[in-house]
């Protein structure tokens, strides 16, 4: 289990997200990491103001 951060997604603002996004692919390789994995590191590189690399 990962440490929470305060710029998380709350459930209710990722139940808004979440239909937006694209669903998995039938075939091809599954997803590594979970999209609300990915947008909570964005959303902590905002707004932490960490350099990207």
């Amino acid at each position: 289990m990962r440490r929470a951060y305060q710029t998380d997604l709350s459930d209710e603002e990722w139940e808004i997200i979440e239909p937006h996004l694209p669903a998995p692919k039938a075939s091809g390789r599954p997803r590594v990491h979970a999209l609300r994995e990915i947008l909570d590191a964005v959303f902590y590189v905002l707004k932490s103001g960490g350099a990207w690399r």
